[in-house]
């Protein structure tokens, strides 16, 4: 693809360069862009540059933040005994438009996969184990998809759990096997956090 302008062709380059984007798709938002009011597309760039260098992790639970611990952490509202486990940000907002789950949120950043090299090292198992090690969880509740990876990764943690006097509960199977939490409808996911079970009892299922 021939342009008459380097700055549109590094614009493209960059576009085009997000999940799902492809090259004439990167052109019609540059374009489009480029229509816009001046102001308004510095807007969107000075909210994409503070978003990539201002964000951080909260230091409780690994979601995405503004400030050291997150709103949901932060909230006095929120039941500190039960902690839902989640593979990422994204499962934290699937499971938060639903408005049926008010504990606090464990994010592991991912799930033991050793095709990908993901081990339990690469992930927050750690501090989930240490979180839960203070005495003041008394139910984990595993929200993952429902992947062989996802299991793996669930059986591990529940070995890392062992010793520990909580309960361990998991999401009904309401979600497909094979899905992703955030592809989940919001009353399917919905149910599946009210109806959950036993760890110990998914395993015959």
């Amino acid at each position: 693809m021939e342009f008459s302008s380097k700055l549109l062709s590094q614009a493209v380059e960059e576009i085009a360069q997000l999940p799902g984007i492809g090259k004439r798709t990167a052109l019609r938002l540059a374009l489009h862009l480029l229509k816009q009011p001046k102001n308004q597309t510095l807007a969107l760039a000075s909210a994409l540059e503070a978003f990539r260098t201002e964000i951080i992790f909260c230091d409780q639970c690994h979601n995405l933040s503004d400030l050291s611990t997150c709103s949901i952490c932060a909230n006095p509202h929120r039941d500190n005994g039960q902690l839902c486990v989640v593979e990422d940000i994204r499962d934290v907002m699937a499971i938060e438009n639903t408005g049926q789950f008010l504990g606090k949120y464990h994010v592991l950043n991912g799930i033991i996969s050793p095709i990908d090299g993901i081990g339990p090292q690469d992930l927050t198992i750690d501090s989930l184990v240490k979180k839960v090690q203070s005495g003041n969880i008394r139910e984990v509740i595993f929200a993952l998809s429902a992947t062989m990876e996802a299991d793996t990764t669930l059986f591990y943690i529940n070995k890392q759990l062992s010793a520990c006097a909580v309960k361990i509960s998991t999401i009904a199977r309401g979600v497909p096997v094979g899905d992703e939490l955030e592809y989940t409808d919001e009353v399917t996911l919905g149910r599946s956090i009210l109806k959950r079970i036993p760890y110990e009892d998914s395993l015959s299922q």
